[in-house]
C-alpha cells in the first residue's frame, strides 16, 4: 500500500504545490485588478508552472536515466505530458498578445536550462544571476501575463504591483538559497554565499519594507490589503529569520512555497 509520505513526496517532487502557488498569484492579480472572468489565463498558469519546473528539475536526470528515481521519474514524465497537452488547450483561449509573451518565458525557461553557446552553462548556473531569472519570470507569468490578457492598460498601479510582486519572489528565493547553502557550487554566488546568511537576513527584512508601504502609493488603494500584507510580512519575516542549513527539506518545499497559497486565502476568507 502507498504511504501518505510518498504521496506527500510525489505532490512535491512533480512540481504541483508550487504550480498551485503560481496559480494563487494569478489570482491574486486578478484580485488586486478587478479582473472576475479569466479562468484560462489562471489555469494556463498553473499547468505551464508544472511543464517548465519538471523540465527544469529533471531534463539531465532524465536524459542521464537515473535509476533510482525510475519509477517516480515516469509517473513525473506522465504527469508532464498530460500538463503540456492542459497547456496547449488553454494557450489557444489567450490573447494573441498573450501568447507572444509567454513564449518569451518559455525562451527564458529553455536559457535557463540548456546550454545555448558553445562551451558556456546554462543561465541556472550563470555566478549570481539565478534569483534574478527566476524572480522575473515569475512577475512575468503571475502579473504581466494576466494583466495583457485582460487587456488592462500598464499603468502605474501596473508598475509599482511588479516592484512587490519581484520584491516577494526575490524573498522566497533568498529563503531556498538559505537552506541549500552547503548543497550550493560556490561558483554559483547566490547571495549566502557571497555576503553570508546573517547579512542576507537583513537584505529579506529590509526589502519586505518597501513591499509593504508601496502598497499607499496604489491608486485604487485597499485598506483591507495593508492587514493582509501585514500578516504576510510578518510570516514571511518568520520563516526567514527560522531558515538555516538544518531545516528539512519541507521547510522550503512546502512550507515556503505555501506563502503565495495563504495569501491567496487571507483574501478570500478575510
Amino acid at each position: 500500500m502507498i504511504s501518505f509520505k510518498k504521496i506527500f513526496d510525489f505532490y512535491l517532487r512533480s512540481s504541483i504545490h508550487v504550480a498551485l502557488s503560481v496559480y494563487a498569484l494569478v489570482r491574486m492579480t486578478h484580485f488586486m485588478f478587478n479582473i472576475t472572468a479569466d479562468q484560462a489565463m489562471a489555469n494556463f498558469a498553473f499547468w505551464g508552472t508544472i511543464v517548465g519546473y519538471n523540465f527544469v528539475k529533471y531534463d539531465a536526470l532524465a536524459r542521464a536515466k537515473k535509476r533510482e528515481m525510475r519509477n517516480e521519474l515516469k509517473l513525473i514524465a506522465l504527469l508532464s505530458f498530460i500538463s503540456l497537452l492542459c497547456v496547449g488547450y488553454y494557450f489557444f483561449q489567450l490573447e494573441w498578445i498573450t501568447q507572444i509573451v509567454s513564449l518569451v518565458f518559455l525562451v527564458l525557461t529553455l536559457l535557463y536550462t540548456l546550454p545555448f553557446f558553445p562551451n558556456r552553462k546554462n543561465a541556472r548556473n550563470w555566478a549570481g544571476v539565478k534569483i534574478y531569472i527566476v524572480a522575473l519570470c515569475w512577475v512575468g507569468v503571475t502579473l504581466v501575463l494576466p494583466l495583457l490578457n485582460a487587456d488592462i492598460p500598464l499603468e502605474f498601479d501596473f508598475f509599482l504591483k511588479c516592484i512587490q510582486r519581484f520584491i516577494l519572489v526575490f524573498v522566497l528565493i533568498l529563503i531556498f538559497e538559505i537552506l541549500d547553502l552547503t548543497n550550493d557550487d560556490p561558483h554559483l554566488k547566490t547571495v549566502p554565499q557571497q555576503i553570508g546568511v546573517k547579512r542576507t537576513k537583513i537584505v529579506g527584512l529590509l526589502l519586505l519594507l518597501p513591499f509593504y508601504f508601496l502598497e499607499l502609493l496604489k491608486n485604487n488603494f485597499i485598506e483591507e490589503q495593508l492587514i493582509v500584507n501585514a500578516i504576510l510580512v510578518l510570516a514571511l519575516s518568520l520563516f526567514l529569520a527560522f531558515a538555516n542549513e538544518k531545516q528539512t527539506k519541507y521547510y522550503t518545499s512546502f512550507w515556503v512555497e505555501s506563502i503565495p497559497i495563504f495569501w491567496w486565502l487571507l483574501v478570500v476568507f478575510l
